[in-house]
């Protein structure tokens, strides 16, 4: 890796789907991507990025681990430049009964949702705040508001994560650093999801699943907003979606 004149956007979490598409947005805004997950192919998301004429830098890094968001974090502050937004965009979205809900899936869930967030929000916040500027971005789901039928982890891990960004909201708020939380209220267009909810994916219609490039540029307008108008939290969900 070599420094770079651009902002840098982390993204934490860019899968295929609603991370590559934030990551493209900052991208066509001239910054520079840094694009983190735990596994998974990122040469798809690497050439869209440079077609836009953009830069980035993939990595795999488990955000779960604390060594490695600490390696991560130091790694792009001091080869890269700055961190001036950060997108924590982990998943973990998983269906068990109650009685079917082992002790390890619950952990690895709550790891994903909200460990993996304080961890690199904490991380991140060390850097921003020596520069009072930054911004924090973490998504969440209708499982932060509420509990669903089968979803007792996924809901305790995004609950955990709301209540997390709540409170570095408060406290990092004051010292220049914006901490935004989306509530993704509704299905987002994406084959992991069709599989685990297929009945209930077919049924909303093509009005009725949210497309990752228009949700995608609510988080670059959280990020754009001026500090006399921060927002914390939004929630986003198709115009058909009852509330």
């Amino acid at each position: 890796m070599t420094a770079t004149n651009k902002p840098i956007a982390l993204v934490v979490g860019a899968g295929d789907h609603l991370g590559a598409a934030i990551a493209q947005r900052f991208a066509r805004e001239g910054y520079h991507i840094v694009a983190t997950r735990r596994r998974g192919d990122l040469t798809a998301l690497v050439q869209a990025v440079q077609a836009l004429g953009a830069s980035t830098t993939a990595i795999h890094s488990d955000a779960r681990d604390e060594q490695q968001v600490i390696d991560l974090v130091e790694q792009v502050e001091t080869t890269l430049g700055p961190i001036a937004v950060t997108v924590f965009n982990v998943g973990g979205n998983v269906r068990h009964g109650i009685v079917d809900t082992t002790a390890q899936v619950y952990r690895k869930v709550w790891e994903m949702c909200a460990f993996a967030g304080f961890l690199v929000g904490r991380e991140v916040a060390k850097r921003m705040l020596a520069r009072q500027a930054g911004t924090i971005l973490f998504t969440g789901a209708s499982a932060s508001l509420r509990g669903g039928n089968g979803f007792a982890a996924f809901a305790g891990g995004k609950h955990a994560l709301r209540a997390l960004a709540q409170s570095m909201a408060r406290e990092l708020g004051p010292q220049g650093i914006h901490v935004a939380h989306v509530v993704v209220d509704g299905l987002i267009e994406n084959a992991n999801t069709a599989r685990l909810m297929p009945e209930l994916y077919a049924s909303k219609g093509p009005d009725g699943i949210i497309r990752p490039d228009d949700l995608a540029e609510v988080y670059w307008q959280l990020h754009r907003q001026p500090p006399s108008a921060w927002t914390f939290e939004l929630d986003v969900r198709p115009g058909v979606e009852p509330w």
